[in-house]
């Protein structure tokens, strides 16, 4: 039986006007005898990375975008990422497409177009999809002159992809031979599926940088390059008094002035990770001194308390910067 795979990328809304533009496309493509299956890209946000093996068993596929604010969407995006580094080419290379975008606010032209080049310099062929703005919703699905131009794309994306219909060549298939070729390793389709399936795995992706992470500071040990407090009493002592918070994942940066050092501090429910370094946007940016701070680790002062008294700066959210004696419980 022929395959028609829908990729829909808005939030699921039920008000969203895409949602009633794949209920009629899958319909006539039904009634043609045609199996239908449409993947909510919002229902398994972890899993997109894996989608890409789903287009081998498609004949053919539709691109669904919702435009809310700007563009085709995240989640939309992350799956054409996907193809491009991790779907088989050969196999994007013989499906049509079928590019749909709708707009509540502005914008269905250049997600329309978004979809279209992408598609293009993926390899695959492009059919004639639909592009449209929707004011009301409920005006839009009970007219019945929509639904009929709706129908129609469908019958004509049926005899594009079944008859396999020639398009002219685009300039597009030019620079993807000659210029846009991804760079990586050379991967078969069986490596890029498994590969992918490790990209979307969370505890696979925690661990390899756990693993890198105790690399680096191996080596820049044995290069004389560590830091004189990366084994000191700061990290033993947070992480001998850490009291993890269900639903609680932060991070602070701890400038300690006198001694030119960041401690980082990285919080993910029952996951604690101490290092001295940088880290981009932490939760909270805090500076004092080693003196103020061994008072903070031996109990005599809490953290708070101290930021009161002027001998320890914050600039960030205040209400993480309570959450440390949460935390970490340094007993007096």
């Amino acid at each position: 039986m022929t395959n028609v795979n829908i990729y829909y990328g808005g939030r699921g809304l039920i008000e969203d006007p895409v949602n009633f533009v794949i209920s009629k496309l899958s319909q006539v493509l039904e009634e043609l005898n045609l199996q239908v299956k449409k993947y909510n890209l919002y229902e398994d946000i972890r899993g997109i990375s894996v989608l890409p093996a789903t287009l081998k068993d498609a004949d053919a596929v539709i691109l669904a975008a919702s435009v809310e604010w700007l563009g085709i969407g995240g989640l939309l995006q992350q799956f054409l990422d996907s193809c491009w580094l991790y779907g088989d080419k050969d196999t994007i290379k013989r499906l049509y497409m079928m590019p749909v975008a709708v707009s509540s606010t502005y914008g269905e032209k250049e997600a329309y177009i978004t979809l279209v080049k992408a598609w293009e310099l993926l390899g695959g062929k492009i059919c004639d999809g639909i592009s449209a703005y929707v004011s009301n919703s409920i005006d839009f699905e009970t007219n019945s002159s929509y639904a009929y131009l709706i129908e129609k794309k469908a019958e004509n994306f049926y005899r594009a992809f079944s008859k396999k219909m020639l398009s002219f060549p685009s300039s597009t298939g030019a620079v993807l031979n000659n210029v846009a070729q991804p760079k990586s390793i050379s991967l078969t389709p069986q490596e890029s599926e498994q590969l992918s399936m490790y990209v979307s795995n969370d505890k696979y992706v925690k661990k390899q940088k756990a693993d890198i992470k105790e690399l680096s500071q191996m080596f820049r040990g044995m290069m004389g390059d560590a830091s004189p407090y990366d084994k000191g009493p700061y990290i033993e002592a947070l992480e001998t008094h850490f009291h993890p918070v269900p639903g609680v994942a932060i991070s602070f940066s701890i400038e300690i002035a006198d001694k030119g050092n960041t401690l980082i501090i990285e919080t993910d429910n029952t996951e604690l990770n101490c290092y001295y370094g940088e880290k981009d946007n932490p939760n909270i940016k805090l500076k004092t001194t080693s003196h103020v701070f061994d008072r903070i680790v031996s109990g005599k002062n809490t953290l708070q308390s101290t930021f009161m008294t002027g001998e320890l700066t914050a600039r960030g959210d205040f209400k993480i910067l309570r959450m440390f004696d949460s935390l970490f419980q340094f007993k007096m």
